[in-house]
C-alpha cells in the first residue's frame, strides 16, 4: 500500500505583501499575539492601524519563528526577540565565512 503525503503552503516572495489577517492565519496566532510581536519590536508593519498593515516574507518567517519559540519552547516575547537576533547574526557569520 503506498501512502501519500500531502503539503500546502503559501508561497511569498520578497516583495509580495501580506495583509495582518492573512499574516494570522499563515502563522496560525491571533490578532492579540500578533500586536504582542510588534509592541516587542520583532517586525515593524507597513500602514498604520491594524487594518492597512504589510507584513514582507521577511517579517512573516519573523513572526512564524516567534510562535513557533512561544508554542514549543516557551519562550517569553523579549525572549524571542533576542532569540531572533541572535539567529540573524549566526546567519551573517555564516556568510562571511563562505
Amino acid at each position: 500500500m503506498t501512502t501519500h503525503i500531502i503539503l500546502t503552503g503559501t508561497i511569498i516572495d520578497e516583495e509580495s505583501f501580506c495583509s495582518a489577517h492573512e499574516v494570522c492565519n499563515i502563522c496560525n496566532t491571533t490578532m492579540d499575539k500578533l500586536r504582542a510581536i510588534i509592541n516587542e519590536g520583532v517586525v515593524e508593519p507597513r500602514g498604520t492601524s491594524p487594518n492597512s498593515w504589510r507584513f514582507n516574507s521577511s517579517d512573516i518567517s519573523k513572526i512564524y519563528t516567534t510562535v513557533r519559540l512561544q508554542r514549543d519552547l516557551q519562550i517569553n516575547l523579549a525572549g524571542c526577540a533576542l532569540a531572533l537576533e541572535l539567529l540573524e547574526e549566526i546567519e551573517k557569520l555564516r556568510h562571511l565565512t563562505r
